[in-house]
């Protein structure tokens, strides 16, 4: 068969340019023993194109020479079982740890996780390309996978997995049930009145006191087997480090043994951000769709002075000093299998609302374990608010390759001077650990002192003070 002709037949399909070329390649490919076939997808059916010999014409057909072309839907497909691998890796990730949340015999429906890769920045799903049922998984649970490699086989059925539904259960109304007759012990028996007085016992000929009384024998009661845990038992499991838990503890090591970092305190009055807040939450609300916090406010500020402290922003590589003219804030991110820094980019163009939605979006991520190596590619300068956990102050560790982090700690009311009268006001501590190699005292605690103006009065961000 020829390809025109066969293009001809394909083109009645109303199928795209593109496809048709590939089936037309597969058909050529495989016509050396006068049959073909080319399965290929359209709006979901499973379609084959079959091609073979006949010497006479039927009904909805297409003959050219002595071939008979026709088409059918099929259940099955000619290949029904492809070999999955890994999912696409960053470029900065090389390998990962497999863990399965399915095995081998398991139903899967299509795109649906079948484990997942744990890397030292994230975890990446491996999800089934169709649906199918898994034959046979190339690697164990925990080991390492790297890139383009051969994961599990599927064996594509075309039907998703039925979800058991549990049958409703009919109690069956209970029959009235009549009273059983009275049995024959229940009646009352009548018995011979004695005639005569009953034997007198004999009497004891010894003394008294030459009488040992008689000890009941005790009855063994039986005991029932309890397990009692073992008081002040001393026992310890070992467990697995993730990738994850291993890269954060190498990073911040490495951080420790490269930066001079040196850590500088100031504390902030949040009791106008807060009125602020107070005031305008709801309309925000109600407006944007999502809640005012007190993050946006410190981002916003942080951004205001790296841009007024272009040091703070800058970072050494090599014997060189490099100034960043853009702000990517990373946003300190606690997940149960460790920190992560989703990054907010070009901070300096966005206003408390952008700041917000970006923050809820990267946090929503986090909870769903959604967040993408190029989410946390990159940043400038982190932000790690202690203060949700109940922290009063702490001395944060930089994360590299940057060159500052602001810690942010609790709010807790305390007695200031105030226009020479004594307050109480809401306060925070706020922290900056900067690398002094590159950052001077001067340019630190001037950059500090800008965030606690900016939050304690964002006027002075718009009026640029």
């Amino acid at each position: 068969m020829s390809s025109r002709i066969l293009g001809q037949l394909l083109g009645r399909l109303y199928l795209s340019r593109s496809l048709r070329t590939l089936v037309v390649r597969h058909t050529n490919r495989c016509f050396g023993s006068a049959r073909a076939s080319a399965v290929f997808s359209r709006n979901g059916k499973i379609i084959s194109l079959c091609a073979a010999e006949q010497s006479h014409t039927t009904p909805n057909s297409y003959v050219s020479s002595n071939f008979y072309c026709g088409f059918h839907s099929s259940a099955s497909l000619c290949e029904d079982s492809v070999v999955v691998k890994t999912p696409p890796f960053a470029e900065s990730v090389t390998e990962g740890d497999i863990r399965w949340d399915k095995a081998v015999g398991d139903a899967v429906a299509e795109d649906e996780v079948v484990g997942e890769i744990e890397t030292d920045k994230t975890s990446i799903p491996v999800t089934a390309p169709a649906s199918g049922i898994i034959e046979e998984l190339f690697v164990s649970d925990g080991d390492k996978v790297e890139r383009d490699q051969q994961l599990f086989k599927l064996k594509i059925t075309g039907e998703a997995p039925k979800k058991e539904t549990p049958e409703p259960t009919v109690s069956e109304p209970a029959t009235p049930t009549s009273p059983p007759p009275p049995s024959p012990a229940a009646e009352p028996v009548v018995r011979d009145i004695p005639s005569s007085a009953p034997p007198v016992p004999p009497l004891p000929t010894a003394p008294l006191h030459e009488i040992k009384p008689s000890v009941p024998t005790p009855v063994a009661m039986p005991t029932a087997t309890v397990d009692v845990p073992v008081k002040g038992a001393r026992s310890e499991h070992r467990v697995k480090m993730n990738r994850m838990r291993q890269r954060i503890a190498q990073r911040l090591k490495d951080s420790q043994n490269t930066y001079a970092m040196l850590t500088t305190f100031n504390d902030v009055d949040m009791s106008n951000v807060m009125e602020m807040r107070k005031t305008h939450k709801d309309a925000f609300f109600k407006k944007h769709g999502i809640k005012l916090g007190f993050m946006s406010a410190f981002v916003k500020a942080a951004a205001f002075a790296l841009q007024s402290e272009p040091v703070v922003n800058a970072v050494i590589e090599g014997n060189e000093i490099v100034y960043r003219d853009y702000v990517d804030i990373s946003v300190a991110v606690s997940t149960p299998k460790g920190l992560v820094v989703p990054v907010i980019r070009n901070v300096e163009t966005m206003n408390y609302t952008d700041i917000e939605r970006a923050i809820n979006l990267l946090g929503e991520k986090a909870r769903n374990n959604e967040l993408a190596i190029e989410d946390m590619d990159g940043g400038t300068f982190t932000i790690s608010n202690g203060g949700v956990f109940g922290s009063l102050m702490g001395t944060p560790i930089i994360n590299p390759p940057q060159s500052a982090i602001l810690g942010m700690h609790a709010i807790n009311d305390r007695p200031v001077a105030v226009n020479g009268k004594v307050e109480i006001r809401p306060m925070m501590y706020v922290a900056l650990t900067y690398d002094h190699r590159l950052i001077d005292g001067r340019e630190a605690v001037t950059f500090l002192r800008k965030i606690k103006a900016a939050v304690e009065d964002p006027r002075v961000i718009l009026m640029d003070l």
